[in-house]
């Protein structure tokens, strides 16, 4: 081989090896309902060509499953099925202690109860459930094993004399399927959450009996959690992921253009824009914090509540799994633009 064609050789690799690292990461992230609030929104944003994200396609593109609730999705990340996941505290716990799993949470995704936003009932037919102790020998919907709900429902149950499997059902639903398997009369008690609660707060044979915050008080529903080697590996591009979710809040609160955005979400969510107007990213909705910050004491409490009721294993010191430089450094590319 000639010098030349060394040269040659040496230089096609390097561009090759170039173009290879400049290909977009493939971020693997879950939902469980909501993808308006979670990383589920941004392929649809990014096809939109509304021009709001300033990362998609070019550091990163996503690949969404959506899944049933927090133990698979515990599974799915501690198998490296899933790169970003949405955590529960509990599941967080569980991560720690049982799984082994080193995970952070880089930021938020929603919060539940937090005064002035949506809050999360168990709604039953008024005529049939007076009070939480009639729901015994009923059967009561969650959407998974694992997840808040599954969580607030044994420890409301527990504190009324009640155990799961011997004095009540526990079913488990998708969030669409609750209000009509309510009104069937499949299920005695059925978790709604928005938007599913609008409808049943115009019917008047239906009435909320308990919410999630009756236990938690304001609670970290759903974290945005990776894995520390996986942060460690691809801190950069996470920021970007960070920073176009901004972006995205910004744009379905901002009155000129929210209508554009709604059209992404409708698209999204497969419901019609109308539906979605009046509640979603609203006071009606659960609370979405504009720069992704978790309210790390909060969610410490929801852990230590939720060991303190015998539902978590253990309780331990939040603090080591919770990483806020990435959405400040996001917020901070923000400022002024």
């Amino acid at each position: 081989m000639t010098r030349t064609s060394v040269l040659v050789s040496a230089a096609l690799f390097t561009a090759g090896a170039a173009a290879a690292q400049a290909e977009p990461l493939k971020i693997r992230a879950d939902y469980v309902a909501s993808p308006e609030k979670s990383a589920a929104i941004l392929p649809a944003a990014a096809a939109s060509g509304a021009n709001v994200l300033r990362h998609y396609g070019k550091s990163y593109t996503l690949e969404i499953t959506q899944m049933a609730g927090g133990g698979v999705i515990l599974t799915a990340l501690a198998a490296h099925q899933t790169d970003l996941s949405g955590f529960t505290p509990q599941m967080l716990v569980l991560a720690e202690v049982q799984a082994k799993l080193d995970v952070t949470i880089i930021g938020q995704q929603l919060s539940d109860g937090v005064p002035g936003n949506a809050r999360t009932f168990w709604w039953v037919r008024g005529a049939e459930i007076q009070k939480i102790e009639d729901l015994r020998g009923k059967t009561i919907a969650i959407n998974a094993r694992g997840a808040n709900p599954d969580a607030a429902l044994r420890m409301t149950m527990n504190k009324n004399g009640m155990a799961d499997g011997k004095d009540y059902q526990i079913v488990e639903l998708r969030f669409p399927a609750m209000l009509p398997s309510l009104l069937e009369k499949k299920v005695d008690a059925a978790i709604l959450i928005p938007p599913f609660y609008l409808p049943a707060e115009k019917n008047p044979a239906l009435k909320p009996l308990f919410a999630v915050d009756d236990v938690f008080g304001p609670n970290e529903t759903i974290s945005l959690a990776v894995r520390a080697d996986y942060l460690a590996k691809n801190r950069a591009v996470l920021v970007d992921v960070l920073e176009d979710t901004m972006r995205f809040r910004r744009w379905i609160t901002d009155p000129k253009t929210r209508p554009a955005a709604l059209k992404v979400v409708s698209e999204a969510t497969k419901l019609p824009v109308e539906a979605l107007d009046g509640w979603v990213y609203t006071a009606k909705d659960y609370y979405v914090a504009p720069d992704a910050m978790v309210d790390v004491q909060r969610l410490q409490q929801n852990v230590i509540d939720m060991h303190r009721l015998g539902i978590a294993p253990a309780t331990i010191d939040v603090k080591p799994h919770v990483d806020m430089s990435l959405a400040r450094e996001a917020a901070a590319r923000l400022t002024g633009n």
